[in-house]
Order: structure tokens, then C-alpha cells, then sequence
């Protein structure tokens, strides 16, 4: 019984919220998982390793690590990177890398950035991790899996000052089909949704020693709800920020970000469930480490708000 509501619960929440894309609960310091255009925003090379751990406690929750690096050239007007990522739900993989390239329009009071991302997606199933009545019981289970390398692409818009963003995007804009089953000689295949994304922010000093950021992530994927991410952040005398985000699928997530030093940041957020999750999980750990390196020795800014 307790292998069966973990599966229901699994298989419930994924639909709910089409996380075919892996969900980040700190995208407002990495937006590049999100947005093409963000590629190079930086004005430094900038890397950043995230690992999440969603779902404590719920056997087989999802399981997300991403690398991701980038960077603008000397020639101001271009910004190159890629990421990886890995992501585990249930007896399900997916993984990919994708190359990032950003053309930037400087303006007068802030760059407008279009950006896109092109790459490759692989998707396995491990069945030994499906129990055995279940897969008797669903015909899905009971065929054979045929993985292969699928193509993908990315696109974005981001524009931004010292004290605003805002972006939208859309990934997975090739929608190719993956994961081929086959069941008493019969195809089934699994396709990628596309994406939306709209984001946007401030800064707003309130202090000498504190600054006030609110942000907020709407993500759109047909045949499923409307999720939007609502955050308050404050940086704290320029040495960590302190946040908390309301997620509409009735979620709390308390976050924060250490300045480490000039060039290292060590970012943690803790996911709360305030729906019927809550009875099967101890909450979701994000950890992130970012690091700026600036190739040009003139553009880096301290702090950075976005």
C-alpha cells in the first residue's frame, strides 16, 4: 500500500505541474536553466552548480543536478555558455546539454538580450524500479522502452538594468517526440511539451545596509494550471540575501544566498508543501554554488542584484 499511494502521490504532482522542466526553486540567481536571453548578463564568466532534492521522504522523488556556465566575449554585443543537467523521477531519467548563444542591444539605461539555446535531450526508464504489480496492472509498464537522443531548443528575451528585469521565454520549441514504448507490438511515444516562461524584478534600496528585491516566475505548459512564483528578498549589508516565495501550487520556499567572497556565492532554499503533499514528504533542499571569474578585469559589479 505505502509503494502505491508514493506512486498516486508521484504521479499526481507531476502531471499537476508538467514538470517535464525541472523545477528550480532559486532561478532569480541562475536564470540561464530559464531563459537563453540571460546568457552572458553577468558581464563575467559566471558558473553556477545547483543540486535539488524534492520530496524528502517520498521514494522515488525527483532528483535534479545542472552545471551551467557562461559568459559575454569582448565584443559586449554577444554572450555564449551551455548547461547540463541530469534529472531523476522514479525509475525515469532525463538528461541533456544544451549550448547557449545571446545577442545584447545596448541601450541607454540597460541591454535588451535575445538568446537561444540548442542541444540534446536524453530520456531512459529503468523498469527493475517498477513494482511488479503495478506494471501488471497498467499495459504502459509492460512493454519495452526504446531510448534515443532527441534534439531541442531553447529561446528568450531578457532585458535588464542595475535596478529591473524582466524576460520571457519558451524551451522545448521543437515539441519532438522521445521515449518510444512498445506494448503487443504497438508504438507509444512520449512528446515534449513546450514551455512558457515570464519573469521580472526590482531592486529597491530601503537602507544604506539593506535593499528590498521583489521578483516574480509565471510558467505556462498546456493541459496544466497556470503556476506563478511570488518572491520578497532583501540583501543584508551586501553579505547574504534572506527571501521567501509563495508558489500558487501552495508552496512556501524560504531561501538565501551568502556572499562568500567577491567571486563566490553559496545559495540554500528549504520548499514547504501546504497541500497534500505535506502527509508524504519532509519538504524539498536546494543547494547552489556559484562562482565569477571576470575575463575582462572591468566589468564586474559587487554586489550583483540579478
Amino acid at each position: 500500500m505505502k509503494k502505491l499511494i508514493t506512486i498516486l502521490a508521484l504521479f499526481t504532482c507531476s502531471v499537476a505541474i508538467a514538470q517535464q522542466d525541472a523545477l528550480f526553486s532559486q532561478y532569480m540567481f541562475n536564470k540561464v536553466v530559464l531563459n537563453a536571453g540571460y546568457t552572458g548578463s553577468r558581464e563575467v564568466m559566471s558558473a553556477d552548480l545547483t543540486d535539488r532534492y524534492q520530496w524528502v521522504g517520498i521514494e522515488g522523488a525527483p532528483k535534479t543536478i545542472t552545471f551551467s556556465m557562461h559568459s559575454p566575449l569582448r565584443n559586449e554585443h554577444i554572450g555564449i555558455g551551455f548547461y547540463v543537467y541530469r534529472d531523476e523521477l522514479g525509475p525515469t531519467l532525463d538528461q541533456g546539454f544544451l549550448a547557449s548563444y545571446a545577442y545584447r542591444l545596448i541601450l541607454p539605461k540597460g541591454k535588451l538580450s535575445f538568446g537561444i539555446q540548442a542541444g540534446f535531450k536524453y530520456f531512459n526508464i529503468d523498469w527493475n524500479k517498477i513494482d511488479e504489480e503495478v506494471r501488471a496492472a497498467d499495459y504502459m509498464f509492460q512493454g519495452t522502452q526504446q531510448n534515443k537522443f532527441t534534439p531541442d531548443a531553447n529561446f528568450g528575451i531578457y532585458y535588464y538594468t542595475n535596478r529591473i528585469f524582466a524576460g520571457v521565454s519558451s524551451k522545448q520549441l521543437l515539441q519532438n517526440e522521445y521515449g518510444m514504448v512498445k506494448v503487443d507490438g504497438k508504438s507509444s511515444y512520449s512528446k515534449l511539451l513546450r514551455h512558457f516562461y515570464g519573469m521580472a524584478g526590482m531592486a529597491v534600496p530601503v537602507s544604506d545596509e539593506v535593499l528590498f528585491r521583489p521578483s516574480t516566475l509565471i510558467k505556462y505548459v498546456k493541459n496544466a494550471p497556470l503556476q506563478v512564483d511570488l518572491n520578497a528578498s532583501f540583501l543584508i549589508k551586501e553579505l547574504f540575501w534572506l527571501g521567501i516565495t509563495y508558489r500558487t501550487e501552495n508552496a512556501l520556499v524560504f531561501l538565501t544566498e551568502f556572499n562568500l567572497a567577491k567571486n563566490l556565492r553559496l545559495g540554500y532554499s528549504y520548499d514547504v508543501y501546504l497541500n497534500q503533499l505535506v502527509h508524504y514528504n519532509k519538504g524539498s533542499h536546494e543547494i547552489r554554488l556559484g562562482f565569477d571569474l571576470d575575463l575582462f578585469r572591468n566589468r564586474m559589479l559587487t554586489p550583483r542584484y540579478f
